[in-house]
């Protein structure tokens, strides 16, 4: 590769730090693209407000992040209409910050650190999750008369069991899945490695639905209208379900269910993880099965899934009436339990 300096043209090392990436640290197609959306943004914007036609790693200073930081504050997205939210002003600088790690450690050049860009915190974030209710209408909305249909539930029944991201579920092959275990492997981001499982439920539907296929087309889940299956494609593979699929599908069954969630594949994820935490699972336990590479992400499906702070409330807040919200005739063994588990806090 090219010798790097504080005056190369930083769009031909952008270039040059994207191959690094994708060679050296293995990232995947997808992250590589984000990183090369950021940081186009970020040259764009360099070049406009310096009023420069070719930037440099030179010119990456604190005081111009700071100006780039207040433009994303200030900026509306096209999408919502509204300011970025901080989550995604962050995801700028997290790039900027890893091209100026790279220029440092690896180029050795002696330009602003990368540890100057302090990212802030993020606005928390509330997952969205399904009750059991709106659960069981999602879920009982398929016309399991079709093939489709069976498919669809399928589909629903392996996202809820396993947590899977909706795009690690569309690149399964059928010989992925190990049912008679229920167990499998996937490739999450950062092309990390995880197990997950298939409940008892979730392995028949996936076996009523290729017992229904009649083909030995590789991937695990196919498309039954869109355009034709390609003459040389001997695999299956033009026929593979799309993220974009998945998506549409999931929409069409929560307006039909009329459950007043905006309910995603990911949806399926959050109520997963919320679940696995509210029956008593461990956080860490809980972050290897989703594949997060850090616990503070694990972290957003505490806010709803405190036990203690509910038990805290129930012993000692009072209505209006001045009544606590638990009866007196409650027997001592529970009283004398959550009072325990709110010891256990100091």
């Amino acid at each position: 590769m090219t010798k790097v300096s504080s005056e190369s043209n930083l769009s031909d090392v952008i270039t040059q730090y994207l191959e690094y990436c994708e060679i050296e640290k293995n990232l995947s197609q997808n992250t590589l693209k984000m990183y090369h959306f950021y940081l186009t943004d970020f040259i764009e914007w360099l070049g406009a407000f310096l009023k420069k036609e070719k930037v440099t790693p030179g010119d990456i200073t604190d005081e111009n992040i700071k100006k780039y930081r207040l433009d994303l504050n200030r900026r509306i997205s096209s999408k919502s209409n509204m300011e970025f939210k901080r989550s995604t002003q962050k995801t700028f600088l997290v790039a900027i910050r890893a091209l100026l790690k790279y220029l440092v450690v690896e180029e050795q050049l002696e330009i602003m650190s990368p540890e100057q860009i302090i990212l802030g915190k993020s606005d928390d974030r509330v997952p969205k999750v399904l009750n059991e209710e709106q659960m069981k209408r999602l879920f009982d909305g398929q016309d399991l008369s079709k093939r489709s249909g069976i498919r669809d539930r399928a589909i629903l029944e392996t996202l809820y069991s396993t947590g899977l991201r909706v795009s690690e579920l569309t690149k399964l092959n059928r010989d992925d899945v190990n049912l008679d275990s229920g167990e499998f492997t996937v490739i999450g981001k950062g092309r990390k490695a995880r197990t997950v499982y298939l409940s008892p439920v979730a392995k028949e539907w996936i076996k009523r639905y290729l017992g229904l296929r009649g083909d030995s087309f590789k991937p695990l889940f196919l498309r039954y209208s869109g355009k034709h299956m390609e003459s040389d494609d001997f695999d299956g593979e033009s026929l593979r379900l799309t993220v974009r699929s998945v998506e549409r599908m999931i929409k069409k069954y929560v307006s039909n269910s009329g459950i007043s969630v905006d309910a995603t594949p990911h949806t399926l994820r959050h109520t997963y993880a919320t679940g696995l935490l509210q029956e008593g699972a461990d956080l860490r336990s809980v972050q290897e099965l989703l594949g997060h590479s850090s616990v503070s992400t694990t972290q957003i499906y505490t806010h709803i899934t405190n036990r203690q702070l509910k038990n805290i409330h129930k012993l000692y807040h009072k209505d209006i009436e001045g009544k606590p919200n638990f009866s007196v005739k409650e027997s001592n063994g529970e009283t004398a339990d959550e009072e325990s588990e709110i010891t256990s806090l100091n």
